[in-house]
């Protein structure tokens, strides 16, 4: 797997919002973070990066995860069980899809009532509920 591979693979799974941000990073969230989305894995698309890839794992999951040669605490995340990648070999794609996926569930799983609500409209109210959470958060630094 590689990065273009696996942001593809991301992006099929439902209710998935990219960003970059951070410098160089991809950000995979569940739903919008204007809506009060949650991140569920990141990319660090630079050349010096400890991981290349970092995702939720939970406590269960990232400590046997972290026995595995080329996974190590994700920086930053580690003490929310993130687990990090140092290359994409660390993992075969099957496991990375496998992973990847079940990243996006715990993360689902989490989140408030609220939003789980907001996810189950139409993509069309959707969009409207973020567009109007857009313009209140920059009203509100104004």
């Amino acid at each position: 797997m590689n990065v273009e591979t696996a942001r593809e693979y991301l992006l099929s799974l439902p209710d998935v919002v990219e960003t970059h941000q951070w410098g160089d990073n991809l950000v995979f969230w569940v739903g919008d973070k204007a809506i009060g989305g949650k991140m569920f894995a990141v990319f660090n698309l630079s050349a010096d990066a400890k991981a290349v890839a970092s995702f939720a794992a939970g406590p269960e999951r990232s400590s046997e995860l972290l026995e595995q040669d080329g996974l190590l605490p994700a920086p930053y995340f580690a003490r929310i069980f993130w687990v990090g990648a140092a290359y994409w070999s660390a993992l075969r794609d099957t496991e990375w899809r496998e992973h990847l996926a079940a990243a996006h569930a715990l993360t689902r799983e989490k989140l408030p009532p609220k939003v789980k609500r907001i996810l189950a409209l139409t993509k069309t109210e959707q969009k409207k509920l973020i567009v109007a959470a857009r313009k209140s958060k920059a009203a509100a630094k104004s």
